[in-house]
């Protein structure tokens, strides 16, 4: 039997009535303008530098201690004019971007191995974790000792580097996968390979990218590190010769260029994080 109409309408009047409780609105996303969104993330860089430049224009910080924006430019430009900064820039970039992929290849099948089958976690996860605590500067003289002091050495070492990381955030996010997820894609018929590439590894994106993000900045430790030995072209080769004839503006400058390199690797991870996460900009406060 259908309630009175008076009955119903009371009870819609005590709904809207009860305190604490507002009608639903509708989200509608804001999204900040460029021309105020870009200027922001320039913002403290910026005073950084200007800050940096007075203090050098004044005399507060001495040449000799840390060089001037001015010197420091000229010094770029001197390497620029010879080609020898583009030259050191391409070595430098590409020994990063082979060790980071070695490394995150390697943590990113050993991440879905453990997190997917039981056995793969005990007998991958407890040599893993021995990595994991071992930190990869103290294996120099040991890799200088197997591989010598060539371009494998050092791309072995930013491997070493970073396969941890991509492992560790890999097997989390897979684990956290949800469960019932899994078994409702397995109702549809997709099991296996499809099973991984379809539904586990896009749910445990966000840890996989988290996971490069670590990746590519620990690369640029393990970069400095691999290239103090035997190199003769990159950063690391422009950082030993500007320590030997005491170049402060040679110093400040591979400080930058590594800065730029980690930009550079940070801005490409960004830039897949918005075309594989789209939904994940409508959750930051505007």
């Amino acid at each position: 039997m259908d309630a009175p109409a008076g009955t119903a309408a009371h009870a819609d009047a005590d709904a809207t009535s009860t305190p604490g409780l507002a009608p639903p609105r509708l989200r509608v996303e804001r999204r900040r303008p460029a021309w105020l969104s870009v200027p922001l993330r320039f913002l403290l860089p910026a005073l950084l530098i200007a800050a940096w430049w007075i203090g050098s224009a004044t005399g507060a910080l001495s040449p000799q201690v840390l060089a001037g924006p001015p010197k420091v430019w000229s010094a770029l430009t001197e390497l620029a004019r010879s080609g020898q900064l583009a030259d050191f820039a391409a070595a430098s970039f590409t020994r990063a971007a082979l060790g980071v992929a070695l490394g995150v290849g390697a943590g990113l099948g050993l991440g879905l191995v453990a997190g997917l089958s039981t056995l793969g976690e005990e007998l991958v996860d407890s040599t893993l974790q021995i990595v994991r605590a071992v930190p990869f500067l103290a294996l120099v003289p040991l890799f200088i000792a197997w591989f010598g002091i060539d371009e494998l050495y050092k791309v072995l070492l930013i491997a070493v580097a970073t396969i941890a990381p991509m492992y560790a955030y890999t097997y989390l996010g897979v684990r956290n996968v949800d469960r019932k997820l899994v078994e409702a894609a397995r109702g549809f018929g997709l099991t296996g390979p499809r099973l991984v590439l379809e539904v586990i590894l896009p749910a445990a994106l966000p840890s996989v990218l988290m996971a490069l993000r670590v990746c590519l900045s620990i690369s640029i430790t393990g970069l400095i590190a691999a290239e103090q030995v035997g190199t003769t072209e990159g950063v690391g080769y422009l950082v030993t010769l500007a320590q030997e004839y005491n170049r402060t503006d040679y110093m400040v400058l591979c400080v930058v260029l590594y800065a730029l390199l980690g930009l550079v690797f940070d801005g490409a991870v960004r830039l897949v994080e918005r075309f594989a996460m789209p939904w994940r900009r409508q959750v930051a406060l505007r």
